[in-house]
Formats: C-alpha cells, structure tokens, sequence
C-alpha cells in the first residue's frame, strides 16, 4: 500500500523526484487523490510551515519543499478536478500598485497552494481596480495584499476601500516587512499575517468564519 507519510517527508526534504514518483504511485495503488493531497503533499508542508514558523527552517528550504510539492500537484490535479474535490478557497493574492517585491508574495503563495488553498496570483504594482475584478471574477473568499514598502503601504488601505465600494463580499489580509497588526486594524483589514506560515492559518481561519 502507498506510504502517505514517506510522501509527506519527502516533501519535507525538498525531494521532487521522490514526491513525483510517490505521487503517481499512490494513484495507480487506487489511493483517492483527496487522501493522496491531504495526507500526503499538505501533511508535509504543514510541517515545513510550523518549522518556519519555529525559524527551524528558513526561505531556502520552504521554497524547495514548496517546488517538491508543486511537482506532485502537477501530477495530481487531474485527478483531483475528475474526482470533483475542490480547493478550501480560493485567495486572489498580489503586491500593490507602485511596489515591485514578489519573493515574499510568492512564497505566500506556494505556503497557500499547500494549504489545499486555489491561489488566483494577480503579480506584483497591481491597482485597486485589478484587485476588485480578479476577486469578482474568481468568487473569491480572500484577497491578500503584500507591501514591501512603507511608501506602498497606503495602496493598501486604497484596495481595501475599493473593495468594500465595489460591494464584492471578501475578506482582506495584509502583509509584508513594515506592515503590522496596527496598521490592518487601521485600515479594517480582516487579517494580518507577519510571515508566509501565519497566512495560511489567518487565511483559513477568515474562510470559516
């Protein structure tokens, strides 16, 4: 029988080859795709997330946990979409207008995709406007905004004011260096997350509630 957990730890590891080849292992042993995701490919990037948090690990290695698991989504998501198993949300993700960072983005983005989380990656100096029609137009529960920039920043408070005019029902989450908690509360952010493993539990968090 698939070994989910030995999936998972290659995860962990980085180890793309390995999580490839388990993958379509798991699979064509009849494991559902569900369990293979769930058990296998977030089971083991929930770990790399709590390590980061920890500052066990650090950006290096989360991004090649994150390109491991990527190469098993790849191979799962067909399966996935024919056994009609759909994402816990989906987050519409971008860095605002006038700030052109996107590490910390991307790795948001990678930490949310392992979550079991459909991410709608909208880049980097991205406008009020683009942020309200991507979360429109994606049915989107979440729209998250990185500023990597104290001078960026207020494009924040500019994007969560749109969206409240544009009547599109979705939750806000910032962050990035110079944002905090404060700063979110100011501007009626819904959430605040200070790194990429705190996002997805903020994330998931404003998706149930």
């Amino acid at each position: 029988m698939a070994d989910l957990q030995a999936l998972a730890d290659a995860v962990i590891k980085g180890d793309r080859n390995t999580v490839v080849k388990l993958t379509q292992q798991a699979l064509a042993e009849g494991v559902p795709p569900q369990d293979v995701l769930y058990k296998g490919l977030v089971a083991g990037m929930d770990v790399i997330g709590k390590r980061f948090k920890a500052n066990e690990v650090y950006v290096p290695e989360v991004l090649i946990a994150a390109r491991a698991m990527k190469g098993g989504m790849e191979v799962l998501e067909p399966k996935l979409k024919a056994a009609g198993v759909q994402p816990i949300g989906t987050v519409v993700l971008g860095t605002v207008k006038g700030d052109l960072h996107d590490i910390g983005k991307n790795l948001v983005g990678m930490m949310l995709t392992g979550g079991g989380l459909k991410v709608v990656d909208i880049g980097i100096d991205v406008p009020a406007e683009k942020f309200v029609e991507a979360c429109r137009s994606n049915s989107a529960q979440v729209c998250a905004l990185s500023a990597l920039l104290t001078t960026t920043m207020p494009q924040m408070a500019i994007v969560v004011k749109a969206l409240k005019d544009a009547g599109v029902k979705v939750k806000t989450i910032i962050g990035g260096a110079p944002v905090t908690q404060n700063y979110a509360n100011e501007i009626g952010a819904d959430g605040y997350a200070p790194d990429a493993a705190s996002a997805v539990d903020v994330t998931k968090k404003l998706i149930a509630c």
